[in-house]
């Protein structure tokens, strides 16, 4: 009976093993694909209930596997160990991919891309170095990232707030939670208590950085999002309803990125938003109108303008802001926080119009 037993595990491993450079890409996919689907589709605090979770399964697969791997559990578990890199796999396609996908939405591209860059070469990485991240301090560091990346998302929902001191506490409980950690696997891997040092060297390197890209504002104000931004000729509004008076545009004007808005001179120009912000958040928005000057070649700020949030709807909380006696040329607006953090950008050139444009209403 035992040989049996024996047998049919070494049959499961070896097909396995055959088959595992498709496993593992395929789990760490659906991982992120169910992320996105969960993300998208239920509440917000489900789903970082839900990551949470994962979280946990994570740090016990990664446990588990050390503890088997030094033969401080039983080998009966071996099935377990078999497939528990799957389980891994899969845990972190779900946690990279809710990271990528919250500051994905919670940021401008072109502000937020090197932080965005590194989680998603941390997808790619994990899959195609797969047998390096295996290895015990790199998969320990790419879980501590994965830490403080959710620490830093479930604060603010938490305290309703967009305070530094949130993102610094998420920093703070990921470094006391690692400590923990590390010494617990020590216990089980002398390989791992003879390098200790490096993975704390490894994490505080990871802190460092993080810290970097957040207060030089590369890293957007999570949980704030924004849903629409638009350019109008007039707004209305009465009660919740938005009225916007928009140059009509065909197919192909649609796809173009930087818009052209022509206007009579002094004619008023609004730029409308809808910014997400979960329930009980409230917080200031930013309007920082800028003119490129083609003299200094060099952009000019010319306004701030700003309003309050209110967190709680899905399709997010609306407001505008207008300039007038806009100059003929180019012109952007970044969408910030009182902090500076960015959540978008729109670029457009104005050129000057004898005559109105055509126009077509649009209700919000």
């Amino acid at each position: 009976m035992q040989k049996f037993f024996t047998s049919k595990y070494q049959q499961i491993k070896t097909i396995y093993t055959r088959y595992e450079r498709w496993l593992m890409p395929t789990t760490l996919l659906v991982g992120f694909l169910v992320d996105y689907i969960t993300f998208t589709n239920i509440q917000i605090e489900i789903t970082l209930i839900l990551l949470f979770i994962y979280w946990l399964i994570t740090g016990g697969a990664i446990a588990f596997i050390n503890f088997y791997d030094a033969q401080k559990i039983s080998p009966k578990l071996k099935y377990l160990r078999l497939f528990a890199p799957l389980l891994i796999q899969f845990t972190f396609g779900a946690l990279l991919g809710g990271s990528l996908i919250f500051y994905w939405f919670s940021g401008a591209f072109s502000i937020s891309w090197p932080f965005i860059f590194i989680i998603t070469v941390l997808m790619i990485s994990n899959e195609v170095l797969r047998h390096y991240f295996l290895k015990p301090i790199l998969q320990t560091s790419l879980y501590f990232f994965i830490t403080i990346s959710l620490f830093s998302i479930i604060l603010p929902f938490l305290f309703h707030s967009l305070s530094a001191w949130l993102f610094i506490l998420a920093g703070a409980l990921s470094i006391i939670v690692f400590y923990l950690y590390i010494n617990f696997l020590s216990f089980a891997y002398d390989k791992i208590k003879q390098q200790k040092n490096y993975f704390f060297v490894s994490i505080f390197a990871i802190l460092i950085v993080m810290n970097l890209l957040y207060f030089t504002n590369i890293i957007p104000p999570i949980p704030l999002s924004l849903r629409e931004a638009g350019l109008y000729h007039n707004i209305t509004v009465s009660g919740k309803s938005y009225t916007m008076l928009a140059e009509s545009e065909n197919f192909w004007q649609r796809l173009i990125p930087t818009k052209t808005l022509h206007i009579k001179t002094g004619s008023v120009v609004y730029f409308y938003t809808a910014i997400f912000a979960p329930p009980k958040l409230n917080t200031t928005i930013v309007h920082h109108w800028q003119y490129y000057d083609e003299e200094k070649k060099d952009w000019i700020s010319k306004n701030k303008l700003s309003f309050s949030v209110n967190g709680g709807r899905k399709e997010g909380y609306k407001g505008y802001s207008w300039n007038s006696k806009l100059a003929a040329g180019t012109w952007r607006i970044y969408v910030e926080n009182q902090r500076g953090q960015v959540l978008g950008r729109i670029k457009f050139n104005i050129e000057n119009a004898t005559e109105q444009p055509k126009l077509q209403e649009i209700i919000r």
